[in-house]
């Protein structure tokens, strides 16, 4: 080769290498094994929302990978006598449209969570219904006043994303919920986010593109008040099938895809281009029985609903084989549950009571219940929001139909299930959930505790369980400033919930993501997939 023409290849080499290597020119390709329901970061609390979002949109309190709580939009917050919580803001932080932070923006946030009518049942609700007022001590220090102790409210918080206040106009605020707020107009909408009008924050990247089902197409926020993100642009895309997402991976379509089935980590591995992190989660699995109802839709024997009798619901659970599931349908990507969350963490018993696989006692306790012959029942799930959740359900209902409960599965989008069990169609459902506290209270709270809107607890009880004596520990323990005191009510409360079965513990989700070679990665324990936290091996 020329010198000239070695001279010419050598300095367009060297381009195209800086061009790659260069943070300002990569864009990231991510594969998500759910769909994000839209871009309203306060409009459902689950964790692929949460994965879109929180690319837009900050919180005050931000955890880390292990959800660990550090500061996001508040520097700083501490405790101020019992009742009060005071959160120092960080200056000049400015929303993507350039207008600046304040507690203002924070005020407009608790004053939306609970004027917003195309928000799931309850989503973010209950510390902000649990706030009696909210003040503003200058433009950077938010003070926030709770019916009673709340030492939660910082964790809560840490789900919380802050909205910008820009609708609001120039009208002085107060914390009046029920008036609005003095908000001059609407509170926006799911179709103001999904459009991109209030699709406004102060996080690592900005909306470029959003096409519900399809992709999310973000660009690198240039004036973020934190790290620059290492990529100028991050596409999401939902492909809620394993094959088709490995597929993607392997053709080159995806730098990085969540939730690989592990029957084709081998053929990733054998690759040579990618590698694969498993991260344990807080994601609890559970089967939630419909126990309030004494005529339930999907199960009626003899004009009876048996979910109502706990003979029944330890039935079920002794019917089913855990250790199984977890090695032979989650491939070992799961660890077995016997309480609401892993052992060491908050509140969980130390050790919880082993529910054993014993069919011969499950036939027993139907027969006790009166059912000596089983019944038929309906058991409902989501077949793209879980990993293998279709695939789980279908053994589930193998392993009861062996002792007599006589399952068919009835399996649905996400999207339609989540619906139709906020309805209360279904009598036997099989769902999950991630503490975003790292407490025990976290499940007890949303899933166990009696509904009672004004006080915030039990909006997803869809069971409509109901026990006084629980209800008046867990209440105890979340006033409770002390946290060892608060941690041994937790368990108290725990040790209730397993003596009833209103939810029936299955096994913790592990989490599973895929990735070219060149790419670091740790994965975090509530499962979002987090452009901020790729970046190239060292």
């Amino acid at each position: 080769m020329a010198r000239q023409e070695w001279a010419r290849w050598s300095l367009a080499a060297a381009l195209v290498a800086g061009w790659a290597g260069s943070s300002g020119a990569q864009t990231l390709r991510i594969g998500l094994a759910a769909e994000t329901t839209a871009l309203d970061p306060l409009s459902n609390e689950i964790t692929s929302n949460y994965t879109a979002t929180r690319h837009i949109f900050d919180t005050l309190v931000q955890t880390d990978a292990q959800q660990r709580p550090g500061p996001g939009l508040a520097l700083r917050w501490s405790a101020r006598g019992e009742r009060q919580w005071v959160f120092d803001l960080r200056p000049d932080v400015r929303f993507s449209d350039g207008t600046p932070f304040t507690g203002r923006d924070v005020l407009f946030t608790f004053c939306r969570i609970l004027n917003n009518p195309t928000a799931a049942p309850g989503a973010f609700a209950e510390p902000v219904r649990n706030m009696e007022n909210v003040e503003l001590e200058g433009e950077h220090r938010v003070v926030v006043t709770t019916r009673g102790p709340n030492p939660l409210l910082p964790a809560d918080l840490s789900n919380t994303a802050i909205l910008s206040s820009r609708v609001a106009g120039d009208r002085p605020m107060r914390f009046t919920p029920e008036d609005g707020c003095g908000v001059a107009g609407s509170f926006p909408a799911i179709n103001d986010f999904n459009g991109g009008q209030a699709a406004i924050g102060t996080g690592p990247f900005t909306l470029e593109d959003y096409v519900p089902g399809q992709r999310l197409m973000l660009r690198r926020n240039e004036s973020y008040w934190g790290p620059k993100p290492h990529w100028a642009r991050v596409e999401l895309r939902p492909v809620t099938a394993g094959g088709p997402r490995v597929a993607g991976l392997l053709a080159g379509d995806f730098d990085l895809i969540e939730n690989p089935a592990a029957r084709d980590l081998e053929r990733i591995r054998r690759d040579g281009r990618f590698t694969e992190q498993v991260t344990p989660s807080t994601r609890i699995m559970y089967l939630q029985p419909d126990v309030a109802r004494a005529r339930s839709p999907m199960v009626n024997e003899g004009g009876r609903n048996p979910l109502q009798d706990l003979r029944v619901r330890q039935a079920i659970s002794a019917a089913i084989d855990r250790k199984a599931i977890v090695e032979r349908v989650m491939e070992g990507a799961a660890e077995v549950a016997y309480q609401f969350l892993p052992d060491g963490m908050s509140g969980a018993l130390d050790p919880a009571p082993e529910l054993r696989f014993d069919p011969a006692l499950s036939r027993r306790l139907l027969a006790e219940a009166g059912y000596p012959d089983g019944f038929p029942l309906v058991l409902h799930a989501s077949n793209n929001r879980y990993v293998n959740d279709a695939k789980v359900a279908q053994t589930l209902a193998q392993y009861l139909s062996r002792v007599g409960i006589r399952a068919t599965v009835d399996t649905m989008p996400v999207s339609v299930f989540f619906t139709r069990r906020r309805e209360n169609e279904f009598s036997l459902t099989l769902g999950g959930w991630g503490s975003s506290t790292g407490e025990a209270s976290s499940f007890l709270r949303h899933w166990v505790a009696t509904a009672n809107r004004e006080e915030g607890l039990g909006s997803r009880n869809y069971g409509g369980y109901s026990n006084p004596e629980l209800d008046a520990v867990l209440k105890q323990a979340l006033r409770t400033m002390d946290d060892a005191a608060r941690e041994a009510l937790l368990r108290q409360a725990v040790s209730l919930t397993l003596r009833d079965l209103p939810e029936i513990p299955l096994y913790f989700e592990s989490s599973t993501w895929a990735f070219r070679k060149d790419l670091a990665f740790t994965g975090r324990v509530d499962q979002m997939t987090l452009a901020t936290e790729v970046r190239p091996a060292p």
